[in-house]
């Protein structure tokens, strides 16, 4: 693939192909799921189709995915197969040193094509860390030795919590002194940061949670065998399958995705002979190569949950979500909350109560008539069937989703 060039649309002498916003909207709707006759058959096309889930708050992925599944009564049942008995979903360290759920097939190439250089910088970190924090007296021999115990505890354990570790292994309690005189002084123990670079270096990966699929505490698991792959391979395969998905995207919306530099996302594009088009905006964007046009999708509606991979799938967003609901529909950081979608765009937000109750609101009223309000409750309605007793709090807390959280 080295050598190939970013190619303009069209061929030679032809003008620059053309992608305006409804037919983004379009692939939206079909790429991802959304469209009734688009809805999948389990968690595996689902994580397929969108290439990673973010897994950060537990209950996301569950959510996503039941938004996408046929029949959303066996998401809960679906998915804890995939994750913990088959295995053909991991959820693991990806893009922008965040936890997501890829297909397992995809695990070589999510590491190999933005974890190595996250986990190089996070075993430094750690080893500098605990024997300045300790004042020498914990070395990086001794963390090795350490490190190597826990990992055959946890192969024995099959999974495993930090506290059942430490039980075979009582030195990962031992605590250091992170960021001595400074501000953010603070004891942290071994168990905690070792895990979490292991986690980042791909030895590790997120097991089975503590109670129910909303718990946030969780057990580790050693992560499954995978090939090691060359970055020069696995960024171009990973830009491939997500242009697929969400193409057309600018350089940046790939460089925030990814959280590469700026000249990988470049040497990815021209490695897979990217397709440049034309935007509304006057933007560039890129497709694959073998990019086609998607048919028509019918009007739909969608109740999607926080941080979920098509709200956050871009960092360009005007054409999807208005910038005037930002800051009812986003946290402090960045995340977006709960949303509310009608035909290819974000119309609100929604939440759960504590009584169980399912409320939702509409911010961006145009286009929103009697055929949207009918289609956004019956969405409504599917998502409380399927929750039943269970009740959801999103990890990130947005301003609308706390109002209407308290029912003010």
């Amino acid at each position: 693939m080295r050598g190939r060039q970013l190619r303009e649309g069209g061929g030679v002498g032809e003008e620059r192909r053309h992608i305006a916003v409804a037919e983004r909207r379009a692939r939206l709707a079909l790429r991802h799921r959304l469209t009734g006759t688009a809805r999948a058959a389990g968690p595996e096309e689902v994580a397929g189709s969108l290439v990673a889930l973010h897994g950060t708050d537990p209950a996301t992925v569950y959510l996503a995915v039941g938004a996408r599944l046929a029949d959303a009564g066996k998401t809960v049942e679906e998915l804890d197969r995939a994750l913990y008995e088959d295995r053909t979903l991991v959820r693991m360290h990806g893009m922008r040193h965040t936890v997501f759920v890829f297909p397992t097939e995809l695990a070589a190439v999510v590491h190999a094509s933005t974890g190595l250089a996250i986990a190089t910088k996070a075993r430094a970190g750690l080893i500098k860390d605990v024997v300045s924090g300790s004042d020498g007296r914990l070395t990086e021999e001794w963390l090795a030795e350490v490190e190597a115990s826990a990992l055959a505890a946890l192969a024995r354990r099959g999974q495993a919590t930090v506290n059942e570790l430490v039980q075979d292994e009582p030195r990962l309690r031992e605590q250091f002194t992170y960021g001595a005189g400074r501000s953010y002084e603070s004891a942290q123990t071994v168990s905690s940061r070792l895990m979490r670079v292991l986690g980042v270096e791909g030895r590790v990966v997120r097991g089975r949670p503590l109670g129910s699929w909303t718990s946030t505490q969780f057990r580790w698991a050693v992560a499954p065998p995978h090939p090691e792959l060359p970055p020069s391979e696995a960024q171009p395969e990973l830009l491939r399958r997500w242009l697929a998905v969400c193409g057309p995207a600018t350089e940046a919306d790939l460089k925030w995705w990814t959280g590469w530099k700026v000249t990988d996302v470049r040497r990815a594009l021209a490695a897979i002979g990217a397709v440049a088009v034309s935007l509304d905006d006057g933007a560039t964007g890129y497709v694959t190569a073998d990019d086609t046009a998607p048919g028509p999708a019918a009007p739909w509606a969608a109740l999607l949950p926080g941080l979920d991979p098509t709200a956050m799938g871009w960092q360009e967003r005007d054409w999807y979500l208005s910038p005037s609901l930002r800051p009812a529909l986003f946290d402090g950081s960045g995340n977006v909350g709960p949303t509310v979608w009608w035909d290819g765009r974000v119309v609100g937000g929604w939440a759960q109560r504590a009584d169980g109750a399912l409320v939702w609101r509409v911010l961006d009223p145009a286009g929103v008539g009697r055929e949207a309000l009918a289609a956004i409750e019956t969405e409504a309605a599917r998502l409380r069937a399927w929750l039943g007793p269970t009740r959801i709090t999103p990890r990130f807390r947005t301003p609308l989703e706390k109002e209407l959280t308290t029912g003010q």
